[in-house]
Order: structure tokens, then sequence, then C-alpha cells
């Protein structure tokens, strides 16, 4: 066995929703044939003779350096990387047709889909994305072909076959049938893989994109492989009035449950305007949502209540939404996050507390995880999961350049932590590990 030996390593992890937990001076193992954590302990003489083998890798962390996991973007749109930055003056259905569809629909160029993946999820990956969650487009090839690159990457993906039959352009809809032959062909096109990193999702774009019987059959293809479901629900008040008028449901997320698509497996994109009735079918259900704040004020959608839906027990992750997040950052969506819901107590509830950093960093990792069932693995620095870490250099934060600096040593590691997750970005990042593999 071989392994990668962290020395006077300052760990910072969520232990918690409200436990965010900071660990000075310690010393990591990691087994790389598993890239399984083994051990957390104090010094290198705690360290049995197991481990003191020759072809170990010893890394000694400098006084500008801590580990910290690797985040996790429950909601993305790959293709949208294109047009990210830019069209963000319209709302969201006429941003749907403006701008969306449009791009989307060149993606059965697959020179172009390799030109725009390749760089959509390295941009993910060099700001800290260890796990995502894609969207695709309608497109089988080059859906299959957006799985490849994210294996490549080394990134963990969860990465779905849009499907839509209704209420799109003429060229940019499928054909029922074919939509659902489609997401079987990629659905076994990645477990054909057999990789662990990479899983297949089910992919309905939204409620007003689908007929029944396409979110019917959906539903059934989930569960016979026993894989997620990813959707968007409630973003937008004029989509929500639009769902009311297709279907006969009492609510949106009611639509989804009466089709077979709400179960302990679907990530729910936005989630911004919930009736209680909708929170309490979620929570029964076992779904959870994936907050998009960077979106939501982009595109005029809303904000989201997250601290009404934390406090009501449902599983919160954070995503990027790219393009109507304008950013590939989750570190900005941990800002974002926070920000919103000091707006939300300012304009909407005065007695709501707004999200603590330590809860927001919580749902960009744990959060994440298990949203998308992967808890057990990842999220955190506890022994037995395996080692997705980002190792942050802070020094251009904090003046750390010279032995002299009264900065680095007037700070505590949670303040710097707390400059980093403000002030820092790609640049602080100086590697980055999946299942205890270097792979930036």
């Amino acid at each position: 066995m071989s392994y990668l030996i962290f020395q006077n390593a300052n760990l910072i992890h969520s232990v918690d929703l409200n436990n965010l937990q900071i660990l000075e001076n310690k010393t990591v193992i990691i087994n790389q044939d598993t890239g399984i954590i083994e051990k957390i302990c104090n010094c290198i003489d705690e360290i049995g003779s197991d481990f003191l083998i020759n072809n170990a890798k010893y890394y000694e962390l400098k006084p500008n350096e801590f580990l910290m996991p690797g985040l996790v973007d429950t909601h993305c749109h790959a293709p949208q990387y294109f047009f990210t930055g830019t069209g963000l003056d319209l709302p969201l259905l006429e941003w749907l047709d403006k701008y969306t569809f449009p791009c989307e629909s060149k993606f059965d160029d697959l020179n172009f889909a390799k030109k725009v993946y390749e760089k959509s999820v390295k941009s993910h990956l060099y700001c800290g994305t260890t796990t995502i969650c894609f969207f695709g487009t309608i497109h089988l090839e080059a859906t299959k072909l957006l799985a490849d690159i994210v294996e490549k990457s080394g990134m963990r993906g969860f990465v779905g076959k849009v499907c839509m039959d209704r209420n799109s352009p003429d060229w940019y809809r499928e054909e029922t049938q074919q939509s659902l032959e489609d997401t079987r062909n990629f659905i076994d096109y990645v477990l054909s893989k057999k990789n662990p990193n990479l899983k297949p999702v089910v992919t309905p774009r939204f409620a007003p994109t689908c007929t029944s019987q396409l979110m019917s059959s959906l539903a059934k293809t989930s569960d016979s492989y026993n894989i997620p479901i990813q959707t968007h629900l409630s973003e937008n008040v004029n989509e929500i009035k639009w769902v009311k008028e297709l279907f006969s449901c009492d609510n949106y997320a009611a639509v989804y449950d009466t089709h077979g698509l709400l179960n302990d497996r679907t990530v729910l994109a936005h989630c911004i305007h919930l009736e209680d009735d909708e929170l309490d079918l979620i929570k029964k259900r076992g779904a959870g949502v994936s907050h998009c704040p960077t979106s939501n004020t982009s595109l005029q959608s809303g904000i989201m209540a997250a601290r009404k839906y934390l406090n009501k027990g449902l599983k919160i992750g954070l995503g990027t939404d790219v393009a109507g997040g304008f950013t590939p950052s989750i570190i900005q969506v941990i800002r974002e996050c926070i920000g919103v819901s000091k707006l939300y107590k300012s304009l909407v509830k005065s007695d709501e507390e707004p999200i603590s950093l330590s809860e927001a960093f919580f749902l960009a990792t744990i959060g994440g995880a298990q949203l998308l069932g992967i808890e057990n693995k990842i999220g955190n620095f506890s022994e037995g999961k395996e080692f997705d870490a980002l190792l942050i250099d802070f020094k251009n934060i904090v003046d750390c350049n010279d032995d002299q600096s009264v900065f680095c040593h007037e700070y505590s590691l949670r303040e710097v932590f707390e400059k980093f997750i403000y002030l820092g970005d790609d640049r602080n990042i100086k590697e980055i590990y999946v299942k205890g593999t270097r792979i930036v």
C-alpha cells in the first residue's frame, strides 16, 4: 500500500451545520490505494509502523497553508458556460427563449461541444469544485462527451441528458420516445464505465417542457436503475402560474410527486417560492434543494427562505447554476448565500436569522454531499471518508511574505478562513485532491 501523509496540517471542515471545526498542526494519513483518510493524529510519532513505508509521500504544510474539503456544486448547466456573464437582462422564461435554447441547440455539433465542455469543466474544477451535478443538453452524443470530459478531469460527476418534449422551439425539442431511448442509452453508457466517481442522472428539464408521459416514464427509468433525478422547481412566479395552467395538481411540487419524480434521490433546483404544503411534501419524500442564490438574483427570480428550509430539516446544497449564475465558483455562492439571507431578514422577515458563514460552508460541503447521497464518502475530513480536499495558500490575503509581518500572526485560523471565503479565489487554491489523488 502507498500513503500520502500531510504534516503540520491545519484542517478546516464542518462537523455539522453549526460546528465549523478547526484542527491545528495535525498529521493526516491517506491510503492512496483506496483514497480513504485512515488517521488524523497530533504528530508523526503517533503513527504506527504500518504507515512508515518507503513509498509514502510526505507533505509538510507551510504556516500560510491549510486544508479544506473539496466543494460540491449541486446544480449547473455545462453548455451554458458558453454565454456565462452575458444575457442577465431578462427573467427566467424570456431568458430561456432568447439565450438558453439557442445556445444549447448548438451542441449537436460535437466539435463545438468539446471546446465548450472542456472549458466548462475546467472552470469549475479550478475554482475548487471537486463534485458537480451537471445538466447537459438534449443531445445524446454531446452528453456522452460531457461525461467523458468530467471523468478525464478527475472530478466526481453527476451528469444528465436533458429531456424535454414540448413548449420549446421546434429546433430544440425531442420526441417523447426518442428522449426516453436516448436517456437509457446515456445511462448505460455511463454505467458501463464502472467508475464510482461518475453517475448518470435522470434529467427532466422542468415540468412545463415535459409531457406527463415523459415524466412518468423517466421516473420509472430512475427507479429501475436506482439513480438520481434532477430538475427545477418554483424558480419564477410566472413559471409557477404556467405550471398551474398546464397541470391539475394542487401545487408545483405535487406535479413531480404525481409523476413519481419526488423521492430521496431527487435534487430540486431553486425552490424559491414553495408553499408550506410543498415543503412538507418534499420533506416527506426525502428530496432536497439546490440553493442557487447567485442565479436567483441575476434572473430576478427572488430570495429563497433558506433559514425556514433548514429549520424544516430539508437537505440543502449550493449550486452555481451557470449561466443564470454568473460564476463557476462555489466560494462566490457561499458569499451570496449569506448575503441574500441578510436581505431576507431585512426586507421580508425580520425575526429570521441570516445564514452564518459556518452554515453556508456546511451547505457547500457536507450539505451538498447529503443532497447527492454521498455524505458517507465525502464532505469533511472524518476518518473513513475519501480525501477530497483543497490546499489553500493564503499569503496574498494575509501578508505572510516575510517573517517580520505582523499580519500573519495577528489573525486566528478562524479569521484567516473567513478572509479566504470573502477575499480569496482560485489563485489561492494551490492543489486539488479527489479520492486521495492530486488532480490539479
